[in-house]
C-alpha cells in the first residue's frame, strides 16, 4: 500500500495540475469571471485534496481486504474514478450554489461539466502516476 507520503505527493500534484487546467477551461466554459472560476476550482481541489486522501485510502484497504493486493484493472480504474467524482459532487454542489448564488440545478450541470473532465483527468493522471511510482508488490507480481 502507498504510503502517506506518497499519498500527500499523489494528492497534491493531482490538484496543482488541476487547477492549472481546469480554472482558464471553468472561466470559458461558463462564461465566469476568472476570479469566480479560481475560486470555485481553487475550493473545489482543496475539498478535492482532503477527499482524495481518504477516499484513496479507504478504496485501498477495501481492495486489500477484497482482492488481497491493490493493482487495479482498467474496470477497477474506472470505477474508482467514478465513485470518488460522484463522492465530490455531493460535498461540493451546495456550495458551488451558494458561492455563484445559482441554482442547485444550475451548479448540478457546472459540476457534472467539472466532474466529466476530472473523471477523464484522474484516470490519466492515475495511470502515469501508478507508472512513475509503482507499488514494489507489483513489481513482484510481474
Amino acid at each position: 500500500m502507498r504510503t502517506t507520503a506518497d499519498r500527500i505527493r499523489h494528492a497534491v500534484s493531482f490538484e496543482l495540475i488541476g487547477i492549472i487546467i481546469a480554472t482558464p477551461l471553468a472561466a470559458l466554459a461558463f462564461h465566469l469571471p476568472g476570479s469566480d472560476s479560481a475560486v470555485v476550482v481553487v475550493a473545489s481541489a482543496t475539498v478535492a485534496m482532503l477527499w482524495n486522501y481518504i477516499y484513496n485510502l479507504g478504496f485501498d484497504h477495501a481492495m486489500q481486504r477484497f482482492t488481497g493486493g491493490t493493482a487495479k484493472t482498467t474496470g477497477i480504474r474506472v470505477a474508482h474514478a467514478v465513485l470518488f467524482e460522484l463522492g465530490l459532487l455531493a460535498i461540493m454542489l451546495p456550495l458551488v450554489a451558494w458561492y455563484l448564488q445559482i441554482s442547485i440545478w444550475q451548479a448540478l450541470i457546472m459540476d457534472i461539466a467539472l466532474a466529466i473532465f476530472y473523471m477523464a483527468y484522474a484516470f490519466v493522471f492515475n495511470w502515469v502516476y501508478d507508472r512513475l511510482f509503482p507499488l514494489p508488490e507489483w513489481k513482484e507480481a510481474a
